[in-house]
Parts: C-alpha cells; sequence; structure tokens
C-alpha cells in the first residue's frame, strides 16, 4: 500500500484518496459504512486535481 500511496504523491494525486479496507459478505452493515466514510472522505478533498488538469488541457 505504502508504494501505492508514493506513486500517487508523485502523479500530483493526493493519497488520502486511496484506501483498501477488508470487509466479508457477511459483514454489509460494516461495508457500509466503510463505503460511506471514504465516499465522506473523497468529497472533504474535493475534485481530482488531475481531472481538473486535463478538462483544461482539453484531452
Amino acid at each position: 500500500m505504502e508504494v501505492i500511496r508514493t506513486t500517487l504523491e508523485a502523479c500530483g494525486i493526493d493519497p488520502r484518496r486511496f484506501a483498501i479496507e477488508w470487509s466479508s459478505s457477511a459483514e454489509a452493515p460494516r461495508f457500509a459504512h466503510l463505503v460511506t466514510k471514504f465516499t465522506e472522505e473523497i468529497r472533504k478533498l474535493g475534485p481530482n486535481p488531475l481531472k481538473q488538469t486535463k478538462q483544461a488541457v482539453g484531452a
């Protein structure tokens, strides 16, 4: 995971946009909590800056 975080940071992506959590199929409430928590974190970070850069360039 640390290699992925370092790579994302080197590419200009906030490493908080990456997470790995484990949940079994029997843990529906836990899964829902994890997804909700991660979604809230991403919303706080705002739009992906690389996506904005691509749109500005016209890609």
